[in-house]
C-alpha cells in the first residue's frame, strides 16, 4: 500500500504540473489580446530594450532563447496569436536575452552543460548497459567501478542541467519578464495576476522535469544494485 501511494505521489508530482501548465496556457490563449502577435511583441521589446543584435524567429522546436545564435525563437502554437499567453511567453524569452546581455552566469553555465549533455547522456547509458559485460571480460573489479562511476556521472548531467535551469527560468520570468509587463505599456494592471499564473505554470514544468531526471537516475541505480 505504501509503495502504491508513493507511485501515485510521484506521478502527480511529475505529470500534474505539466497538465496544469497546458491548461493555464490554453486558457489564456483563446481571446485576442495584443494588437499584434507574440513575434511582433518580441521584436518591439527587443528594440525598446536595446537588444538590436537579437534575432526574433518562428520555430517548430518550442519557445526558447538560443544564447549561441543570439535568437529568440517562438512557436506558432503559443506566440503566433494575439493572446495574453503570447505576450507573456514572448516577454519571458526576452528575459533570457536580457540575462545574456548582462552576463548572467547561471544562463551561460547551463548553456555549456546543455551542449555536452546529449552526447554524455548517451555515452553514460551505453556504459552502464555494458558494465556487467566489460567487468566479466576483463575480470578486473576496478574496471567495473570506473565504468560505473563514468556512467553515473554521465546520467547525472541531465539532473544538474534541470537544477541549473530552475533559477535561470525563475529569474527570466519574475525578475525580468514580469517587471516589463508590469510597466503598464503592454498589459493592464488587472491582468498581472493572470500573467503571474502563466509564468508560474511554465516554471512548474521545469520542476517536473527535474523530478523526472532524478527519478530516471534513481531507476538506473536500482537496476545496478540487483
Amino acid at each position: 500500500m505504501i509503495y502504491l501511494i508513493a507511485i501515485i505521489l510521484i506521478i502527480v508530482m511529475i505529470y500534474g504540473p505539466q497538465f496544469w501548465s497546458k491548461y493555464i496556457l490554453a486558457k489564456y490563449s483563446r481571446a485576442e489580446y495584443f494588437s499584434g502577435n507574440g513575434l511582433e511583441l518580441a521584436r518591439i521589446l527587443a528594440d525598446r530594450l536595446a537588444l538590436s543584435d537579437i534575432r526574433v524567429e518562428e520555430t517548430e522546436l518550442g519557445d526558447h532563447y538560443d544564447p549561441v545564435e543570439k535568437a529568440v525563437r517562438l512557436s506558432r502554437e503559443h506566440c503566433g496569436r494575439r493572446s495574453l499567453t503570447a505576450v507573456v511567453v514572448a516577454a519571458h524569452e526576452l528575459g533570457h536575452a536580457l540575462q545574456d546581455r548582462e552576463n548572467y552566469q547561471p544562463l551561460h553555465l547551463r548553456t555549456r552543460w546543455v551542449m555536452a549533455a546529449y552526447r554524455a547522456e548517451r555515452i553514460g547509458a551505453a556504459l552502464m548497459i555494458a558494465l556487467p559485460l566489460i567487468t566479466a571480460m576483463t575480470r578486473i573489479p576496478a574496471a567495473g567501478l570506473m565504468m560505473f562511476l563514468a556512467g553515473l556521472a554521465s546520467l547525472g548531467i541531465p539532473v544538474l542541467i534541470h537544477l541549473l535551469t530552475l533559477p535561470v527560468e525563475w529569474d527570466a520570468s519574475f525578475n525580468r519578464a514580469l517587471p516589463i509587463l508590469a510597466s503598464g505599456e503592454y498589459i493592464p494592471e488587472e491582468d498581472l495576476p493572470a500573467a503571474r499564473r502563466i509564468l508560474t505554470a511554465c516554471a512548474l514544468t521545469y520542476v517536473a522535469g527535474a523530478l523526472a531526471s532524478l527519478l530516471n537516475l534513481w531507476r538506473w541505480l536500482r537496476v545496478l544494485r540487483r
